[in-house]
């Protein structure tokens, strides 16, 4: 099993999200997805800026979605 982390990016102030941006790289484990989720979502935070933020009451969020890697015939 191998993990996408999914980051969006919400607006209180257009009371919407926008799609969801699968990250390019995938983690062996929900809790090294989870990290990254959380190192990302700050990054992005500091990217964006505090006037954008506070302007935009802008929010991240982010999604570890697990799915399965198929095994290639030997």
């Amino acid at each position: 099993m191998k993990f996408t982390l999914l980051m969006l990016m919400c607006s209180y102030v257009a009371g919407e999200c926008m799609a969801p941006y699968p990250m390019p790289i995938q983690y062996d484990n929900m809790y090294k997805c989870m990290e990254a989720g959380y190192e990302e979502s700050l990054k992005k935070l500091q990217e964006i800026g505090p006037q954008n933020v506070n302007e935009h009451k802008i929010y991240l969020r982010f999604i570890c979605k697990q799915y399965e890697v198929s095994k290639l015939p030997a």
